[in-house]
């Protein structure tokens, strides 16, 4: 009761995300860790960026560590900062060392589609988790709205030295940041492309399984539609919406919550 208490008054005022479909993705989050896992569990939080996250989830009282390979981001998320039972560390993803069976819950938001070998980082998520816990994963889409309309030509047009300065000054121009409110760091590269069943394979490959799933959004980030979604909180809960009832293919990111089998 304390803790639905605190997610009551939490929820409105100390929003540090703007998005909808990223105030979705973070009340998802912390749901599953509500739900599942009392409030002395320790909490991971891999590649928390800029500590959005992990403060969130502090604020509720877990005790809360957040990793990620950036200086610069770890920096901004110490800087922001002023929970006791939240710390963060510089620690690479191959760099990972952590006690077996320490966490209650370990978050990996928006993470997997950076790295070359994510299996290499689950097989040591699986170690660190108790087996008990949760493991929660957010991914682009990887055949999303997103992923096909703006991430891949983007990425593509950018390994072109004759365009790459041209896109970056287009995207100044249209207001668009090469970091986002989630990580200052320098590079959000996304080298995974990930649809659902070869989310499944992967968790399944690595002795997970997927016991919840829920769609992000929509076509609210391709453009031009983000040119006036992005001005209009309206259209983005209609955008979040319409991906509830649209088949998963359609969804622009997955949020789930795996378990060990």
């Amino acid at each position: 009761m304390i803790i639905t208490d605190k997610l009551k008054i939490y929820w409105p005022v100390n929003m540090e995300f703007e998005r909808i479909a990223d105030k979705k993705r973070l009340r998802f989050i912390t749901s599953a860790i509500i739900q599942n896992i009392p409030i002395t569990g320790q909490i991971l939080d891999v590649g928390c960026g800029n500590g959005i996250i992990s403060r969130a989830i502090g604020v509720l009282g877990y005790p809360v560590t957040g990793i990620d390979s950036s200086e610069k981001a770890i920096e901004a998320a110490r800087a922001a900062n002023n929970l006791p039972n939240v710390n963060f560390m510089v620690v690479g993803a191959g760099e990972i060392s952590m006690p077996p069976g320490k966490y209650a819950a370990i978050i990996c938001s928006e993470v997997l589609e950076h790295l070359h070998k994510p299996g290499h980082l689950l097989l040591k998520l699986h170690k660190s988790l108790r087996d008990d816990g949760i493991l929660i994963v957010t991914v682009p889409n990887g055949r999303g709205p997103r992923e096909l309309f703006v991430t891949r030509p983007v990425q593509f047009l950018q390994r072109k030295n004759l365009t790459r300065n041209m896109i970056s000054s287009v995207k100044k121009m249209l207001g668009y940041k090469g970091t986002t409110v989630q990580s200052s760091a320098d590079d959000l590269t996304h080298i995974q492309f990930f649809t659902y069943s070869k989310l499944t394979r992967l968790a399944w490959a690595h002795n997970f399984r997927i016991q919840k799933t829920m769609k992000s959004n929509f076509i609210e980030q391709v453009f031009p539609f983000s040119l006036l979604f992005r001005r209009s909180v309206f259209l983005q809960k209609l955008d979040c919406w319409i991906a509830d009832l649209l088949p998963r293919i359609f969804a622009s990111g997955f949020m789930t919550v795996w378990r060990k089998y």
